[in-house]
């Protein structure tokens, strides 16, 4: 077993131990999660059946363990595309029969809603201020909404265990609740005690393009504050200068830019093949004259990553991206991590399957390798 596992098994313990106190729900009781939006709503104490709307909504579920609670799903998980970039819907292929009860984003359909057989017990959704209103979407349907506030693994760390812990409560999964975060931060912490403390002359710069937003994007598609290198304490040359606020979570730099910060090393999102022939960022660095003389392109020192921005984002191929970064970064750091096996032994724990594999075959082999240029 190793370390962090270890670390981690003593904290689920702990948890554990905790949660043998709370007092179970009787038969007769109900629930009442507050949720986002400050309401606090009475639902059943056991529900048997669940929809899950707007981006992430599903994956968090799927984190919990809760999936076959769910009876229907919005278009996109019944969409055809040549590649499929999130874990979750990978280990569930399933999904994609389920009935239709609206379309993505939280544009819910009350109708189809109404008519699906079983009726949910209860409506989960994220991003509430997109789509359907979720008070509206109450009273059309009689079926409690809960409103639940995605958060990520950085500054907003606190909003996504919160929005973990009320799906735990509501569905009686709050030991697996709880496992999920101590899992984020063991392996949040593995990560900051193997980069701290690496003198900054020592570090290698870096940079990484063509980052997946709302679909595919080239080589000048980044961000600031890219969570695998925030993990992992890595020089992005994109970084926010200290003290700067309103930072972007995505934007497009110049190419201008670009050749002014000449990274040492560029991670690419594989997933930006996708984005056409000529405009994606492998294409771009092979073949643009004006990339050439990029010291990263010279050394051949470009990368791909999984694209972690799909759907909202996919936390374990965040964690996977930071290990593979962490390697390639600090070699010597990281000598007993083979990306592909962490990554498998993190979808494992999270969604359930191991399904590196299947990435792999759809961004033709390209994750946590070298890019021949």
């Amino acid at each position: 077993m190793t370390f962090l596992a270890k670390r981690l098994c003593a904290c689920i313990l702990t948890t554990i131990a905790i949660l043998v106190f709370i007092p179970a729900i009787s038969s007769g009781e109900t629930v009442d999660p507050t949720d986002v939006s400050g309401r606090s709503i009475e639902v059943p104490p056991y529900p048997e059946h669940i929809i899950c709307s707007g981006p992430g909504c599903l994956r968090l579920v799927t984190y919990l363990q809760g999936q076959d609670k769910v009876v229907a799903v919005d278009d996109m998980e019944l969409r055809r595309s040549t590649f499929e970039a999130r874990p979750y819907a990978l280990a569930n292929r399933q999904f994609k029969k389920y009935p239709l009860f609206g379309e993505f984003r939280g544009n819910d359909n009350p109708e189809l809603i109404v008519s699906l057989d079983p009726l949910p017990d209860i409506i989960f959704k994220t991003y509430p201020g997109m789509g359907y209103n979720p008070e509206e979407l109450q009273q059309k349907t009689g079926i409690p909404v809960i409103t639940l506030n995605y958060g990520n693994l950085a500054e907003n760390k606190d909003q996504l265990y919160s929005s973990l812990r009320t799906l735990g409560k509501v569905m009686n999964r709050m030991k697996r609740a709880e496992k999920v975060i101590a899992f984020f931060e063991m392996t949040l912490k593995d990560l900051q005690e193997r980069t701290s403390g690496i003198n900054t002359d020592l570090r290698l710069s870096c940079f990484v393009g063509g980052i997946a937003f709302k679909g595919p994007h080239g080589i000048q598609s980044t961000e600031p504050e890219y969570p695998p290198f925030l993990y992992t304490n890595a020089l992005n040359v994109a970084a926010p200068e200290k003290g700067s606020s309103n930072t972007p979570t995505h934007t497009n730099i110049s190419r201008e830019k670009l050749l002014e910060w000449d990274p040492d090393v560029i991670f690419v999102d594989v997933s930006t093949i996708y984005s056409g022939k000529e405009a994606n960022a492998v294409w771009e660095l092979k073949n643009s004259e004006i990339y050439s003389n990029l010291s990263a392109v010279r050394s051949k020192q470009i990368y791909g990553v999984l694209p972690y921005n799909w759907y909202s984002q996919n936390f374990g191929s965040i964690l996977a991206d930071a290990y593979f970064v962490g390697k390639v970064l600090y070699p010597d750091r990281f000598t007993d991590i083979d990306p592909n096996k962490k990554a498998d032994e993190i979808y494992e724990f999270l969604v359930g399957s191991k399904v590196m594999e299947q990435m792999q075959k759809s961004f033709d082999q390209l994750i946590f390798k070298k890019i021949d240029l």
